[in-house]
């Protein structure tokens, strides 16, 4: 009979068996990610190309309602509505993260999350034959909360079932399996496919696959070891998930790292809120961590998302060459991201985000000038503003994108983390919400000009990161703490 034990020592096993990287780990991971952040991307992106088609049917719906002309504002208002309505529930859902990872566990809670897809689908799915457009709102608003759930749940249980030494390309992940999504919502919304007057309740409605598919896979995963035993107490069950996920019997030294931080745990007492508020040690990296969450969205980034298509309609495209931009954008922002992956451990935090944020302040300045002249130029500088947009979403995916979401945990230790991300995954989808209710007012106020408005914060930003984010590119949390309880000491 073969020996499965491995002594550290043994030349013919392959690295990836060694790393803990197997095939069973892989399909966890596909179960998690797929199921969540596909609709944390898909819901973003998928009320752009058909945005057209949605308006006109409010308007005729207003109409047959009321018997009077419909204000091109009021369906505006009503669109701005049903676009930001997903981020109110992203808050909610980010918010009641904590309490749904504790009482149902990291895996329960993805499972039972899909309850609000099922429910999402069904009132978008059918608005237009009920001829209400307020069920695409309510529908909105249930696949936030389920986004916004996803977006603390999906992470915490990749992070946990991960070897450390692939914990940051396994966090990652999420990201990626987002911008792919996006990409799948805008192809899904070409007017040859699923953007049509008679289609657009089933591009809406299609959110529900990635629910059946999570629903079929993940029951087969185990649930995150750290949780069965940090905060089941379940020992026995979490060497047998551990084991399950490793794909060997040889998990010896996890678990016994998994105890130490389980009796280190009841040493350290839980960080309250208003600690992290209070104590500047904690205080110095919370404003870090929530003002990166706020630049990741006040960049202008979900702007471009949402209103792509009309940015390119703006540059005097036809219809069907500004879907077409929309979608180039789409797999130039997935590519980026996987570059990203690559070369953030290399290049470092602090400068991949200096480089995107100024980037994009440049990329808006010159934005601004092409918008502001494409009117009445040549052809070629409506190709020169699409470029740009392009250009954009590439500073935004080498860190900005990406960075944010990760760089919060290595701000923390153990105790302060769970405090400190529910704070800033809420911050983010508050400022995700005021970008997505704000934008079509200001930019049909302003037109081309409205991107000033992101200049002057991509600026802001630039100057923010430079002077206060720390690089945390290969340190360890207790360096990186030590390092704010000097600065708190000054």
């Amino acid at each position: 009979m073969r020996d499965l034990s491995w002594s550290g020592s043994e030349p013919d096993m392959p690295y990836f068996k060694r790393s803990g990287f197997n095939g069973r780990l892989v399909f966890a991971i596909a179960a998690a990610a797929l199921g969540s952040a596909f609709q944390h991307g898909y819901n973003t992106g998928v009320v752009n190309a058909p945005q057209k088609l949605i308006e006109e049917w409010i308007t005729e719906t207003e109409q047959n309602r009321t018997g009077q002309v419909v204000d091109q504002s009021k369906v505006t208002i009503i669109w701005s509505i049903a676009v930001a309505i997903f981020c109110v529930g992203g808050m909610i859902g980010g918010a009641i993260t904590g309490i749904v990872a504790e009482r149902f566990g990291r895996k329960g809670g993805l499972l039972l999350n899909n309850v609000l897809v099922a429910l999402a689908a069904i009132f978008e799915g059918a608005s237009k034959a009920a001829g209400s457009f307020e069920m695409i709102i309510i529908g909105r608003f249930f696949i936030g909360i389920n986004s916004g759930l996803n977006a603390g749940l999906a992470p915490m249980y990749l992070a946990e079932i991960s070897p450390v030494h692939l914990r940051g390309a396994v966090g990652t992940v999420y990201q990626l399996v987002i911008t792919i999504s996006i990409l799948v919502s805008q192809i899904l919304g070409l007017e040859s496919i699923l953007g049509t007057e008679d289609s657009w309740p089933i591009l809406l409605a299609i959110t529900v696959v990635p629910g059946i598919f999570q629903l079929a896979t993940l029951p087969i995963c185990p649930e995150s070891p750290k949780y069965l035993l940090l905060s089941k107490g379940q020992e026995m069950e979490a060497q047998r998930a551990l084991t399950w996920l490793r794909g060997s019997i040889e998990v010896h030294d996890e678990m016994d790292d998994m105890r130490n931080e389980y009796e280190a745990m009841k040493l350290v007492p839980k960080v309250t809120l208003k600690e992290m508020f209070v104590n500047a040690t904690l205080r110095i990296p919370l404003i870090i961590a929530m003002m990166v969450m706020v630049a990741q969205q006040l960049s202008g980034i979900n702007a471009v998302m949402f209103f792509s298509t009309k940015i390119f309609r703006m540059a005097q495209l036809d219809d069907k060459s500004a879907q077409y931009a929309t979608l180039g954008m789409g797999a130039v922002n997935v590519f980026m991201t996987l570059v990203s992956m690559v070369i953030v451990e290399k290049a470092g935090r602090k400068t991949l985000l200096l480089i995107g944020f100024a980037g994009m302040c440049c990329t808006t300045i010159l934005l601004t000038i092409c918008l502001a002249y494409v009117q009445n130029a040549a052809l070629w500088v409506s190709y020169i503003s699409i470029l740009l947009v392009i250009l954009f979403v590439v500073m935004f995916a080498i860190g900005p994108g990406s960075i944010p979401w990760f760089l919060v945990s290595e701000l923390f230790n153990q105790s302060a983390r769970g405090a400190a991300t529910s704070l800033a995954v809420a911050i983010n989808w508050t400022a995700n919400f005021i970008v997505g209710i704000g934008f079509l007012p200001l930019q049909e106020a302003l037109g081309g000009n409205v991107f000033i408005i992101f200049t002057i914060l991509l600026a802001l930003f630039v100057l923010f990161v430079y002077k206060k984010v720390p690089e945390t590119k290969n340190k360890t949390i207790e360096e990186i703490s030590s390092m704010f309880r000097q600065i708190s000491y000054q």
